[in-house]
């Protein structure tokens, strides 16, 4: 069977991902109310019960709101860094104690044949992570709420047969924004979030052949547009030499309201 994800939503207004091989389904993030999740799953014909743990990236609410609701309703064992877990404590209500798991950063857990591995990213948060799962000889990735990508992330993410990434705003379009400036400076900065030049230029990097699809994620509702991101990522790229064909490589969409349609790590 190998690996096959769908992200359920992607933005400013809620993250939730499955990730499933033959024996495990987990659910990164759970970001929008625990209601929603499973009008999300059930469109992708999953269930609540059907879920084996939920890993959690990092502590903001469009990452946990619906946390600690589904892990109560389905008794579901929760998978974070421990300065995770203290910073979550207050906004996900009780937890049982088997069901609180610590998921290290860096760190390397088996589900089954799923292996998960953690790595640190860089944003505001307490100890923020992305995943990288495998299946024998394939690999997903995802990063996104990444103020920029270091050598490390870059190490992690590398030879991944699918990639889930940020590309968060256009960058004129969040300085012409109604945002405060304070909120922009916080966006553009180290602890921010990717701009879409920035996850083009990281892609030009990554891309030796291996990686065949990317999903454009977590963009901004007011300073992003699908088309746009796509367009500027792929200009970025070949601005830097990185040129390839739509056979060869793929960038997908992620939506803030719909879940993307099932897609299997290994196709082709």
């Amino acid at each position: 069977m190998g690996i096959s994800f769908t992200v359920l939503s992607s933005g400013s207004t809620g993250n939730a991902t499955v990730v499933r091989n033959e024996d495990t389904t987990l659910l990164i993030d759970a970001g929008l109310s625990a209601k929603r999740i499973d009008e999300l799953l059930k469109e992708r014909d999953l269930s609540g019960e059907e879920l084996d743990g939920i890993l959690v990236t990092h502590e903001h609410s469009d990452h946990v709101k619906g946390l600690g609701a589904m892990a109560r309703k389905y008794n579901l064992p929760v998978y974070a860094n421990e300065k995770t877990w203290f910073a979550i404590s207050n906004a996900v209500g009780q937890i049982a104690d088997e069901n609180r798991r610590i998921l290290e950063t860096g760190a390397t857990r088996e589900f089954e044949s799923l292996r998960v591995e953690s790595f640190g990213i860089s944003h505001d948060a307490a100890e923020p992570v992305g995943y990288s799962f495998y299946d024998g000889a394939e690999k997903l990735s995802v990063a996104t709420d990444l103020g920029y990508v270091s050598d490390k992330v870059k190490q992690a993410i590398s030879d991944a047969d699918v990639l889930v990434l940020e590309a968060n705003h256009d960058v004129e379009m969040l300085r012409m924004g109604r945002y405060p400036w304070n909120i922009k400076r916080r966006i553009l900065s180290d602890i921010g979030h990717l701009s879409n030049e920035m996850a083009g230029a990281i892609l030009s990097e990554l891309l030796t052949g291996r990686t065949k699809r990317t999903y454009l994620a977590h963009l901004s509702r007011d300073h992003n547009m699908m088309e746009l991101a796509k367009l500027t990522v792929r200009g970025a790229m070949e601005d830097r030499g990185c040129f390839y064909k739509d056979s060869e490589f793929r960038l997908c969409d992620t939506y803030y309201d719909r879940p993307t349609p099932w897609d299997k790590v290994s196709e082709s």
